[in-house]
């Protein structure tokens, strides 16, 4: 049997089959989590929030 053949096999069974994807798992909500903690780090490492508050201040004080 060819590699292709029994790849498309495997890969029909695992959408049709008893491997179905049923909704997220642990592996995937852990995933999500990591991605957004390494945001906020990098958000916080960068000092953005003191940047775009001083830009505020800088443009109320301009308005004013």
């Amino acid at each position: 049997m060819s590699r292709l053949l029994q790849w498309g096999r495997a890969i029909a069974e695992r959408t049709q089959g008893r491997y179905t994807d049923r909704g997220a798992g642990f592996v995937e909500y852990a995933g999500l989590l990591l991605l957004i903690a390494a945001v906020v780090v990098a958000v916080l490492g960068l000092g953005i929030p003191g940047l775009v508050a001083d830009a505020m201040r800088s443009a109320i004080g301009d308005i004013l």
